[in-house]
């Protein structure tokens, strides 16, 4: 046999023994973190370090802790490291939140605005050897160290497991000496006040100080944030910098990107799914030796392979327990590496997996019950996608990008969609649908509906084709059995709906085009999804089953005027903005929910603002009432925080207060934003053509400055003072931080009124002067008042604006010599209290 012959032959077989000698070596290396892993999982108390403690004081940037009198035993060393402690005893704890906002969350969770507070046991853990900076002023064995291990050694192995993956990853991760310093300290203390809580430093986030607590209401879990915020040192570096950067958004640390997806689904109704994920990483941060990634727990990892040939040891969901799942918030697969990571270094990593992850819905409705956790992902972050699906031939599956092929064969389909730009999510959905559709300029926008009635609407009676109608009368001779025509039960039929759902998108598409930018897809699909929420992906709306239904229909459901309009007018266009607000630009961090939320809710209302005005007032009237209402527990829903709170407005103290605040309060706040634009409009000769042309050219600026990327409230804040009208300035300053400080990042609704108007005339002048009183808020707050001149019944002119800056403020005001009396906001532009 010729040499080449024997050489082509005989290397396919040595590759294939080279990956595997490879494999091998790469779980041999990953085995020795994954031992350290279970080791943290279980570690227990060491019987040998138990000591009597007194006066012991710890102060790691904010949290000052001190152990006044008690028993305090060090977790069993690993790897020469001991990454925890327990005590019981008299303790006392000391953490004072540097904003008014944050002492304003602590006060709503504790009764106080710093944390103040006397504690009986306390479990630790660090990624570093806390215990050497205790200053024991006196330390000793304790009496009876056994039984205190006996008693307590239980309790610490079940709580050693929910911090493990963080220490774990800091103590192999290698980082250069110039690096900053790494930290993770954990604190849950138990107090007769405020029972059990949490105290968290995590450098791995941006605002690295964090407290918080589990509770349990009415069978929900909430997970309740009391304090977020930057720590000291940090605070401390921006202020001798004398940096204008944006605040901290809450974000985690930012060590690798995601650049694409590869994605390859095989979908068997109605649960199952298997997939197969290619995850293109760029690192930008190097020297990890794990990575965390979100991932349904219904659907469990076979494998995790790097590069297409080096199998990668995993860990999933194992550390996941109660406050730790709340704060991931999704469910984890943390992957080892062989070694630690470099910076510039790319990576393809291979995950395998299958499960029930999809939820039936009946009718022919299939959903994703995951979400944006079907596949292995890193949270929102803009992405190539390219996602192929193989499914039965009698559904109908729609998912983001578009959809590129489409072959059948032996009973499946199997279609390719490929992202045309990057996406900060993937998403799809499956039914056996009935399709309509509409054009807006060069989108394709299509409605897809049940083929079947929905079995989430109770059946109607109504009388068959050709009988008499069902009267009340008649009925009762019916139920008397004496009726001589037939009576057939019938659900909506959701199908019939669905072309007037697509051509509403198609009037949003056209309505934000012309006052945002061209729509960032070639097409639009919208799903039918049972319940009463939407939501959606690029290019791809999960619209509520009642937004498929007539007035009629939704009125015999019992739908009330607000959410009739709510289904009927707004969430179409709502759902359809979040193309442009939040699809294709994202929100920075948690903090910033509320502007894609306020936004695309508010282009929803001008959108329709024209055609029905009174919804929009209902709505808007509606959004107040619901602010100033109160929760199930009988707190002021208003009270649950500012709209700069984000997820953490999800607390046990305010149900629902996420929704309120976020969609109600949020696009309050852009219609005064609006509004403040609009000044020198609203003033008589100002030969504005369009009033609200100011506001949409601030609006499409910080879009297309931000396209593909993310944007945040400082930006937004930014933008808006770039356009402010002098008339609209405070105090002289072409600035609107007394805006973002005392309404977005606070939660008043004041009561404004006149008081004591005096309209008199002098040479010629005619002044109106008096008192502009504010109440039910903090003296610090400012609003910018506008305030109309009434001529005669009805006839209102502008006559300026005041800044009510505390409890009272002074103003006088030129006004036309026929003006009779002044109104207050007459249009309804602020969010006060009626």
């Amino acid at each position: 046999m010729p040499l080449r012959g024997v050489y082509t032959g005989i290397a396919p077989m040595l590759r294939l023994i080279l990956c595997l000698l490879l494999s091998t070596s790469a779980l041999a290396q990953t085995e020795d973190v994954l031992q350290l892993y279970r080791a943290l999982a279980a570690n227990g108390l060491d019987r040998a370090r138990v000591f009597r403690i007194r006066d012991a004081t710890l102060d790691i940037e904010d949290l000052h802790i001190t152990l006044n009198d008690g028993v305090m035993a060090l977790m069993q060393p690993i790897d020469g490291h001991t990454t925890g402690a327990f005590f019981a005893g008299d303790g006392e704890v000391l953490v004072f939140p540097p904003k008014q906002s944050e002492r304003e969350s602590m006060a709503l969770h504790t009764g106080s605005a710093v944390l103040e507070e006397r504690f009986t046991t306390a479990f630790f853990r660090f990624s570093d050897d806390f215990s050497a900076q205790l200053g024991f002023s006196t330390r000793g064995p304790t009496e009876d160290p056994a039984a205190f291990v006996d008693k307590w050694d239980p309790a610490v192995r079940s709580l050693a497991n929910v911090d493990a993956l963080e220490v774990l990853g800091m103590l192999t991760r290698v980082t250069p000496p110039e690096s900053r310093p790494q930290r993770f300290f954990h604190a849950r203390l138990a107090s007769s006040r405020l029972g059990t809580f949490d105290l968290f430093l995590d450098t791995d986030y941006e605002e690295q100080v964090f407290l918080a607590q589990a509770n349990v209401v009415e069978g929900a879990f909430y997970y309740d944030m009391w304090a977020a915020f930057p720590m000291r040192s940090a605070r401390f570096a921006r202020s001798a910098s004398q940096t204008s950067e944006q605040p901290a958004t809450g974000l985690g640390r930012r060590d690798i990107a995601i650049r694409g997806y590869e994605v390859d689904a095989r979908i068997e109704p109605p649960h199952q799914l298997e997939g197969t994920a290619n995850v293109n990483i760029d690192v930008l941060e190097g020297g990890d030796r794990v990575l965390m990634f979100q991932l349904s727990r219904s659907l469990k990892v076979s494998s995790v392979s790097m590069d297409g040939d080096t199998a990668l040891g995993f860990i999933q969901n194992e550390a996941l327990q109660g406050g730790e799942l709340a704060r991931r918030g999704n469910d984890l697969v943390t992957v080892v590496f062989p070694e630690p990571l470099q910076a510039g270094q790319k990576l393809k990593l291979r995950f395998r997996y299958a499960g029930p992850v999809m939820s039936e819905a009946g009718g022919g409705l299939m959903y994703v019950g995951a979400r944006g956790i079907w596949y292995p992902n890193r949270g929102l972050s803009m992405a190539d996608y390219d996602v192929t699906f193989t499914y039965p031939s009698a559904w109908t599956l729609l998912a983001t990008g578009k959809k590129v092929s489409e072959q059948e064969s032996g009973g499946e389909k199997q279609t390719r969609w490929v992202s045309e730009r990057p996406l900060p999510l993937a998403g799809f959905n499956l039914g056996e649908y009935v399709e309509s559709s509409a054009k807006a300029g060069p989108t394709s926008v299509q409605s897809f509906a049940a083929r079947a009635p929905s079995a989430e609407f109770p059946r109607k009676p109504t009388s068959m084709a050709g009988s008499p109608p069902v009267s009340r009368g008649n009925r009762r001779q019916q139920e008397q059995g004496r009726s001589d025509y037939v009576v057939e039960e019938r659900s909506p039929v959701i199908a019939a709906h669905a072309p007037l759902v697509a051509q509403d998108a198609a009037r949003a598409i056209d309505f934000l085009s012309a006052h945002v930018g061209p729509f960032p897809y070639s097409t639009l699909a919208l799903t039918q999804m049972p319940g009463h929420d939407s939501y959606g992906w690029p290019g791809l709306i999960f619209l509520s089953s009642y937004a498929y239904l007539s007035s009629d229909e939704r009125r015999g459901l019992s739908v009330g005027p607000v959410q009739d309009a709510l289904y009927g007018r707004l969430v179409t266009s709502h759902e359809t903005a979040h193309q442009w607000w939040g699809d294709s630009l994202m929100r920075a961090g948690y903090r910033d929910d509320w502007l894609v939320e306020g936004i695309a809710n508010y282009y929803a209302m001008l959108m329709i603002r024209a055609d029905y005005p009174d919804d929009v007032r209902l709505l808007m009237d509606n959004y107040r009432e619901r602010l100033l209402g109160k929760a199930v527990t009988g707190r002021p829903m208003k009270d649950a925080g500012p709209v700069t709170m984000g997820t953490r407005l999800f607390s046990s103290r305010v149900p629902g207060a996420y929704e309120t605040i976020l969609y109600g309060r949020g696009t309050w706040l852009i219609r005064m934003l609006h509004e403040l634009l609009r000044d020198t409009c609203d003033a008589p000769a100002s030969g504005c053509a369009d009033p609200d042309d100011a506001f949409f050219q601030v609006m499409r600026k910080l879009y297309q400055a931000h396209l593909g990327g993310t944007f945040s409230t400082y930006d937004l804040q930014r933008a808006f003072e770039e356009a402010l009208p002098r008339s609209s300035w405070h105090d002289g300053r072409q600035s609107l931080d007394w805006f973002f400080e005392g309404w977005v990042n606070g939660a008043a609704i004041p009561r404004l009124s006149l008081e004591s108007v005096r309209i008199s005339t002098r040479a010629g002048k005619t002044v109106a002067a008096g008192k502009l009183m504010q109440s039910d808020a903090s003296d610090s707050l400012v609003t910018a008042v506008p305030i109309y001149a009434e001529r005669e019944p009805g006839k209102l002119v502008y006559v300026g604006r005041v800044f009510a800056d505390g409890v009272e403020t002074a103003f006088r005001l030129p006004v036309p010599a026929s003006a009779r009396r002044l109104v207050l906001d007459p249009y309804q532009t602020i969010l006060r209290q009626p």
